[in-house]
């Protein structure tokens, strides 16, 4: 083997790399072991422990450099919401109520009737809304102008939309303003779950406009993230006060806590305040206390309680700081302290009642532990801000000329630049705060009077900090509400269920893995299959890590049942080694030519799956895109692994003389000699499948499959009870409260069920999700115990959420439809280019639609007699994407072994050629089968409910494929063939 010492150096590197990105995942789990430890089971002081170390080193690689919990946090493996708990929102900004806010909420009969009717029409296409909108527009009244005074030729549009425009450009001036609208509402949702404190969100548009997709891992208070997230937003431009205007209030504020900690009586009724001024908490921040002396700061109970406010709160005394009105400083765990301190009446009584406190938005250390305070001033009777959002007419980032300095472009309509003009003037070097949300973006000072509302905004920006807040100046320019259209919600106890499941069902398939190899390949090379197994696992793992990729169920499958296609590249590897050794070459001679000739089919078969893997990372959405992240990864490192790492323990062996064995007494001669006539039975199998397929396609027209909620649109509830229940009972007292009877299954045992019900689908709100969780409550009360309350059935019963709109539906089932058109395409493509004959791509293409309808046939035929469910959801288009690459990675060995042997034996006999190939891939046929199912079984007795149907999916799939591969594709590629040799012999 060439370039040995390149390799050797890769596959070292490659283990370093793994070992340096999983380390990160070793030590946050040390962190969060001692924090729970520190905690004693109280969430709160265990959060507070994780809060006062993310800005401290915690590791050091190789001591080369430190890294705080916060950056291991960030480095660490990332574990999916089935994993480790928590939310998964999708939101969809709603662009039928910017549209009326443009047009002032227009009262003209043609714009309110196809407002009406491009909503109708939204829940059957894939155009945006204002394509839509403009539809409807013209069909309802093709000569009405969209530009007419009554629509949206208003007074704040006369800059974008012209007197007497024409519809279309209306239309591209509706689009700029509804995608600009929904990019300011990404920002401000980004910025409301940056304050969740959650560690790996992850926020993203999704491919349909309008759609963002939020995931919030170990959020436990989902009543709390749909409210905020779904709260319309605020911006307002605030007065404010300088430290020197309120510092004796807040030394009047320190006095009156001592004050109240010296009374007994006061303090027992104020724990907030007792409780949590502890020794050992406050030590790092009394340090900051203006004249605080080392030798004061043995004593910090007593500091603590002399400066209750200040020890939790660093004034700022003439330091500066970003902004005039910032008038102190606190680390991120005492804020929520600070705001408790600051709402007891106690505490408001020596407080100027027209002072409020804002915190900063964005910390200012590197460790994101500090935030700055700002005091604003209240100056209207209402408590209103003087100046809101919607006056901003817009804001852009720019770069000044003479400074080279980022700032921000403002302009305001004309009642807002009176304001505007009237605050600037009355505030001459002093500070006006920006306000979003209850959190400061920028509190600029003022040098002048400001006229006309074009304002410059300058300050120590980057050029983000800059287009963030433009941005968020945006945000109030017109209301770009968002609704959630679905939404899941994972326990802690289902998440580490999964785990436990998944873990179990990836360790027994991988032991049963390794004794197989080691059983069938003997000590020798079943040994070195195992090591490259092993090795690639870890690889796996590492380049996961590395990339940041989210690890979920479905991805724990993909692993698996990588690991089992995996053993596949060794077995073609092996299986030719043999050949070449019974063919009297040596073996190292053997060896060389084994691999030389193994590379065909591995690349060939291996490159047709990781396309299909491709395909569904494009075009799959949730758990399919998790699934062929792992498997895209799984596949590239098998490949690594089978080919050069046991490529390099062969010649090591070699080198030392070893005798290394490719087989075992039991297994030597097994499938070794079959003489299966193939093609001449051909017709049988061509019977037996057409009435497996009219058995299919009878129960598809008349049963249908049970589609899944991700397919109609739905809500599903996961309930456990004390005891077993009857799901026809439940379905009848569900009938009563809902108005259909739900469909009520088992799940995971015959005391908790799933439940699916499409009540209110169509309609959006909190409200709406309360209403038919206590509709579902009053109807299985009479199953629960006595005493149980709607708070406690929905904190202790409910285990899992999930609501499904049927619009995002619709995107689902045409993400399938496109995963699966476009994988037969690519696949049917390579495959005749590569063996530059298309009978080739059709006998393999018919083979997986021979596959497909089968396995949806038995999914339709048997899933109301099944123990586990078999909906159809989106776990399910993995599968038969999965499927669709194992099969065509079987047919192709079996097509390269063909063409192989036709060009071997070129006098032969067509059909003689063809049985002799397909008989001598049957023991590799067999071994990865064999193999690979033993994978599925575990996954499928070991890896839990909710996995089961997905499971099952495979397990057939590789049955029907490899029955396909042998006894389908060939023979119709045969048959193809032959028929087109006759009519050219007719013509001749």
């Amino acid at each position: 083997m060439r370039n040995k010492g390149a390799i050797r150096l890769l596959a070292i590197v490659f283990a370093l790399v793994s070992l340096y990105q999983l380390t990160f995942t070793y030590v946050t789990k040390k962190v969060e072991k001692d924090a729970r430890l520190f905690g004693a089971g109280d969430i709160k002081k265990e959060q507070t422990y994780l809060d006062s170390i993310r800005g401290e080193k915690v590791y050091s690689f190789l001591g080369l450099r430190g890294y705080t919990y916060k950056e291991c946090k960030e480095l660490e493996m990332n574990l999916g919401l089935d994993l480790k708990g928590g939310m998964n929102v999708t939101m969809e900004v709603s662009v039928v109520d910017i549209i009326k806010a443009m047009a002032n909420n227009s009262k003209d009969e043609t714009f309110v009737a196809a407002i009406a009717k491009a909503k109708q029409m939204q829940a059957n296409s894939q155009d945006d809304f204002v394509t839509l909108f403009g539809k409807a527009f013209s069909e309802i009244n093709p000569s009405a102008q969209l530009s007419s005074p009554d629509i949206f030729g208003t007074l704040e549009l006369k800059d974008k939309i012209a007197f007497g425009a024409k519809n279309e450009d209306v239309l591209k001036v509706l689009k700029k303003e509804t995608e600009a609208a929904i990019d300011n509402t990404f920002n401000i949702l980004r910025s409301r779950i940056d304050r969740f404190g959650v560690a790996q969100p992850n926020i993203q548009k999704a491919d349909v406009s309008g759609r963002i997709i939020i995931e919030l891992p170990g959020i436990k208070d989902a009543t709390r993230v749909r409210k905020l997230l779904q709260g319309t937003a605020s911006l307002e431009f605030w007065e404010t006060y300088t430290y020197s205007e309120i510092g004796g209030a807040l030394n009047a504020v320190n006095a009156k806590l001592a004050e109240i900690n010296a009374a007994s009586q006061v303090v027992d009724a104020t724990p907030e305040v007792k409780d949590e001024v502890k020794a050992d908490e406050e030590v790092a921040l009394l340090d900051k206390i203006e004249g605080a002396s080392q030798d004061s700061l043995s004593n910090a109970k007593e500091l603590a309680e002399k400066y209750p406010l200040f020890s939790v709160l660093n004034p700022n005394q003439g330091r500066g700081g970003s902004s005039l009105a910032v008038v102190g400083y606190s680390h991120i765990k005492d804020t929520a302290r600070v705001n408790r301190i600051f709402a007891m009446p106690a505490v408001k009584s020596v407080m100027p009642r027209n002072l409020k406190f804002f915190w900063g938005v964005k910390s200012i250390d590197d460790g994101g532990n500090v935030f700055e305070l700002y005091a604003i001033k209240v100056t209207s009777r209402d408590g209103k801000a003087p100046l809101d959002g919607d006056v901003v007419t817009s804001a852009r980032e720019e770069i000044d000329q003479q400074s080279a300095r980022a700032e921000v472009s403002m302009s305001m309509n004309g009642e807002g630049a009176k304001v505007w003009a009237r605050l600037t003037k009355d505030n001459l070097q002093r500070s006006i705060a920006i306000v979003l949300d209850g959190y400061v973006y920028s509190a600029p000072t003022v040098q002048s009077e400001i006229k006309g509302g074009s304002s410059s905004i300058s300050g120590n920006f980057t050029i983000a900090e800059a287009k963030d807040l433009a941005n968020i100046l945006k945000s109030g320019k017109l209301p770009a509400p968002a609704h959630i259209i679905a939404d899941e919600v994972v326990g802690p106890s289902l998440g580490q269920e999964s785990i436990e499941k998944g873990m179990w069902s990836f360790i027994i398939a991988f032991v049963l893995i390794l004794l197989y190899m080691f059983f069938f390949y003997s000590k020798g090379a079943g040994l070195t299959a195992n090591i490259a197994l092993i090795t690639n696992l870890f690889f796996i793992f590492g380049v996961l890590a590395s990339l940041g990729a989210v690890l979920t169920l479905p991805g724990i499958a993909g692993i698996v049942l990588t690991i089992g296609m995996s053993v596949d590249a060794n077995v073609l590897i092996f299986e030719r080694i043999q050949e070449e050794m019974k063919s009297g070459k040596g073996l190292g001679l053997a060896i060389s030519d084994g691999y030389k000739n193994a590379y065909s089919a591995i690349i060939d078969g291996n490159l047709t799956t990781l396309l299909t893997g491709i395909i569904l990372y494009i075009f799959g959405e949730g758990p399919i895109k998790g699934f062929a992240t792992t498997l895209v990864i799984g596949i590239i490192s098998s490949l690594f692994a089978a080919i050069f790492i046991t490529r390099l323990f062969f010649e090591g062996g070699l080198k030392r003389k070893r005798n290394i064995t490719f087989t075992t007494k039991l297994t030597d001669k097994w499938l070794r000699n079959a003489h299966i006539t193939f093609i001449q039975k051909r017709k049988i199998f061509y019977v037996f499948s057409a009435i497996a397929i009219l058995a299919s396609i009878t129960s598809l027209s008349t049963r249908g499959l049970n589609q899944g909620i991700d397919f109609t649109g739905g809500r599903t509830y996961v309930v456990a009870f004390d005891q077993p229940v009857v799901v026809g009972e439940i379905a009848k007292s569900l009938d009563v409260v809902y108005g259909h009877a739900p469909e009520v299954k088992t799940f995971g045992g015959d005391s908790q069920v799933k439940i699916s019900t499409k009540y209110k689908i169509d309609e959006d709100g909190v409200e709406v999700d309360d209403e038919v969780e206590a509709k579902l409550f009053e109807g299985l009360k009479k199953y629960l115990p006595a005493g149980t309350t709607l708070e406690s059935f929905l904190e202790n019963n409910r285990k899992m959420s999930q609501k499904v709109g049927p619009t995002i539906a619709d995107d689902i089932r045409q993400s399938a439809v496109w995963s699966i058109l476009f994988a037969l395409i690519v696949i049917f493509l390579y495959i005749m280019i590569r063996f530059s004959n298309w009978q080739y791509g059709l006998g393999a293409v018919a083979a997986l639609a021979h596959d497909t309808i089968i396995v949806l046939g038995i999914f339709s035929a048997t899933y109301s007699i099944m123990p586990f469910s078999l909906e159809i959801d989106q776990a399910f288009i993995a599968a038969i994407l999965t499927v669709v690459g194992y099969s065509i990675n079987d047919t192709v060995v079996v097509f390269d072994r063909i063409r192989e042997y036709l060009g071997l034996y070129p006098k032969r006999d067509p059909e003689e050629n063809i049985n002799n190939a397909l008989n001598s891939t049957l023991r590799r046929t067999f071994s990865t089968s064999l193999s690979t199912l033993v994978v599925l079984l575990a996954i499928f007795f070991f890896g839990g409910t909710s996995i089961q149907g997905f499971t099952f999916a495979l397990i057939v799939g590789v049955v029907v494929g490899t029955y396909s591969s042998l006894f389908i594709a060939t023979p119709i590629a045969y048959d193809t063939k032959l028929r087109i040799q006759k009519v050219i012999a007719k013509k001749h």
